[in-house]
Formats: C-alpha cells, sequence, structure tokens
C-alpha cells in the first residue's frame, strides 16, 4: 500500500510539475468583457476581435517565442463584478497584462485594482476621463468622451455648416462626456445649442423628447446613445418628420443599430474609430480577417479588442520579459500602426489619433470623413 501511496504521490506531483511548467511556458493576458447581460453585444465583438490578434500574434511565434493565452472574465458591464474580477487577474491567474473589453463603470474599477497591483492594464474602448487617473500603469486605445464630443462640434459646425443644435444625451458616464466635449467646442464652431435633453440608459420610447425636439425646429441633433437606445431613438425621430442630420458617436457603430433602425439608419452620421472604406493595410487586414473568423461584419468595439491586444503584444515583444514594469514602460514610448489608427501614448497614458467619421450609405457604415486636428483633439495630460 505504502508502494502505491508513493507512485501515486509522484504522478501528482509530475502532473502538478507539468501544469507549471506549461503555464510557465505561456504568455497571460486578462481580459474583462461583459458576455452576458445588457452589453453582451458589444462584449462578444471585443472578446473576438481580441482572439483574433492572439491567434495572429501566436501564427507569428507569440510573445518572444511563448504563445499567448486570453484569461477571460464576464464582468457583466458591472464594477460590483469587474473589482474581483480584476484582483483574481492580479493576484491568482498572475496575468502579465490585462485589457477591458467593458463599458466605463465597470472599466473604472477594475483599473484602480490593476494599478494598485502593478499590472499594466489598457481600456478597449470604455471614454470614462477617469478610467486613465488610477494611475501610470493604466492605458487607453480609444478616445475619451470629451475629445469626441469635440470632434462632433467640428463635424456639425464646420464639416456639416449647421448651427443651431439640439442635444440628447444618455444619461450616464459616457453620453455625459460626450455632451461635455461637444458643448465645450460648440461655440468655437458657431454651433448654438438651443437646448439639451437627458434620458435613462433602459429607455426606449421617446415621445416627449421627440415632440420638443420637433418644436425647437433645429438644424441638426447631436444625440449620444448605444446602438439598443439609438435605434429606437433616430427610428422614433424619423417617424415624426424630423429630417435633420442626426450625429452619433461609437455607441452607434454596430451593424445592430443599422438592424434596430431599419430604413431610419440611412443618413446618420457618427464619430468612431473604424474606417471601413480604409485603404491602410492594418485596417483592410483586419476587416477582411474578422469577417473571416466572425462570419459577421466588424465594429469599432472589435477593432478596439483587436487594437488593445495588438498594442499588449507589441509592448510585451518590446519589454522581453515577464516584469510588468518593464511592459508598463514599453507601452508608454509605443508607435504602432493599427485597425483604429496610428497609436501612441501622452503622459497620462491617453491615445493620440485622428477620429474617424462614418455614415450609413445604403443600408451599411461608409467613409464620410475624417477628423485631423492635433489641438482639437488633444487628449488631456493629468
Amino acid at each position: 500500500m505504502s508502494h502505491l501511496k508513493t507512485a501515486l504521490a509522484l504522478v501528482l506531483a509530475g502532473s502538478i510539475a507539468a501544469t507549471a511548467a506549461t503555464a510557465a511556458e505561456k504568455v497571460r493576458i486578462g481580459f474583462n468583457v461583459p458576455l452576458t447581460g445588457f452589453a453582451a453585444a458589444d462584449g462578444t465583438s471585443a472578446l473576438t476581435g481580441a482572439k483574433l490578434a492572439v491567434e495572429q500574434a501566436n501564427t507569428e511565434g507569440g510573445v518572444n517565442g511563448k504563445q499567448i493565452e486570453l484569461v477571460i472574465y464576464d464582468d457583466q458591464a458591472s464594477p460590483k463584478e469587474s473589482a474581483p474580477i480584476a484582483a483574481k487577474l492580479a493576484t491568482q491567474d498572475r496575468v502579465n497584462i490585462a485589457i477591458s473589453g467593458s463599458y466605463s463603470g465597470a472599466t473604472r474599477a477594475a483599473a484602480n485594482v490593476f494599478q494598485s497591483n502593478g499590472v499594466p492594464y489598457i481600456s478597449a474602448y470604455a471614454v470614462h476621463p477617469g478610467i486613465t487617473k488610477a494611475g501610470d500603469f493604466v492605458f487607453r486605445t480609444s478616445f475619451v468622451g470629451e475629445v469626441q464630443g469635440r470632434a462632433g462640434a467640428k463635424l456639425v459646425g464646420e464639416t456639416l455648416g449647421k448651427k443651431k443644435t439640439v442635444v440628447i444625451t444618455l444619461k450616464n458616464d459616457f453620453g455625459k462626456s460626450l455632451a461635455a466635449g461637444f458643448k465645450e467646442a460648440a461655440g468655437k464652431f458657431g454651433v448654438d445649442v438651443v437646448n439639451e435633453y437627458e434620458y435613462s440608459i433602459k429607455d426606449r420610447q421617446f415621445g416627449p423628447i421627440v415632440s420638443k425636439v420637433k418644436a425647437d425646429n433645429p438644424e441638426a441633433i447631436y444625440a449620444s446613445g448605444n446602438f439598443f437606445t439609438a435605434g429606437p431613438l433616430v427610428s422614433q425621430l424619423r417617424a415624426a418628420g424630423i429630417t435633420v442630420p442626426i450625429i452619433g458617436q461609437e455607441g452607434y457603430d454596430s451593424e445592430k443599430f443599422i438592424e434596430i433602425a431599419g430604413k431610419s439608419a440611412e443618413g446618420v452620421i457618427i464619430t468612431t474609430s473604424l474606417d471601413r472604406d480604409s485603404t491602410v493595410a492594418e485596417t483592410k487586414n483586419f476587416i477582411m480577417a474578422y469577417e473571416k473568423l466572425a462570419k459577421a461584419k466588424p465594429d469599432m468595439v472589435a477593432a478596439s479588442g483587436h487594437t488593445a491586444v495588438k498594442v499588449a503584444v507589441a509592448a510585451m515583444r518590446v519589454a522581453g520579459t515577464d516584469d510588468r514594469k518593464a511592459i508598463r514602460d514599453a507601452i508608454a514610448g509605443l508607435k504602432l500602426k493599427a485597425s483604429t489608427g496610428d497609436i501612441s501614448f501622452n503622459k497620462l497614458g491617453e491615445v493620440r489619433k485622428d477620429v474617424q467619421v462614418q455614415v450609413v450609405r445604403g443600408g451599411a457604415w461608409h467613409r464620410h470623413s475624417v477628423i485631423s486636428d492635433p489641438a482639437l483633439l488633444a487628449p488631456p495630460t493629468e
């Protein structure tokens, strides 16, 4: 019996050693993302983009000869879920770096945990300005909300030549930061904000707001929202006979927005990070590879997940070590071409890049224009 116990102990020890060796041979990227709940569609897109980037990087040899593994947790876009997930990724899973494929509330909560544990953390698309203020280990590969709002003001006033504008604001971090940026820059481009109306992320019926907007008789509407709120809002504005340009943002950037809004989506213009008609190799190749993998068209969220992983991989390759501080330093100095543009970071960890403007034409997203204005688009530095 003692011999049997000894043999079993040796087998178990060997198994544990083999498992540890396998883990040591991999580079681990943590990924918190909503896969259930109201944000699941965006989370699925972000994760698919991230998986594509990992697959491509592993085909190229991984990171310094080691294969890359995504360690994925469903945060339901909830701060209550994302904070303990971040703690687990940082301390138990011992990831080299982590990425948020989630919304602002969940990302802000996780950012504080990763910062306190010295783990580099990249926000793929959450817009709240407080995210990077968690500390020097936190970065963002998408625009802060105010930057995109300022781009919207230039689009309305300068590109479209519209002045009298109504702002419709989703009453959360995302919507409020976009509206703040728009109103901040509106005067510079001759845009007169005649009224602002707010709504909840749970709202799908917008009759009172639509009636007020119609009475305002604006030349343009700047309306923040996610595809699941923007679809009904746009449909109801158009059904009421309101035909002026509607300008949205990256929250609209989904095939699902076009599906929900139907014919009412035609002509809607948004500021975003993905140019479907780009001639840039990185963007064209991403779109082709994503469509092959997902059997669906990519959206901004998918491209953002892909971009964040590319940044993480590039930084780990530059660092040449598992040391988290070295990886953080590599991100800070990185310059990279990605599907969402040329990526580099300022001292706060905010991205610097152009804003892509897309329009729904023929039932699909297409290029409208590009906003390239370094002064206007400069992210915060502190």
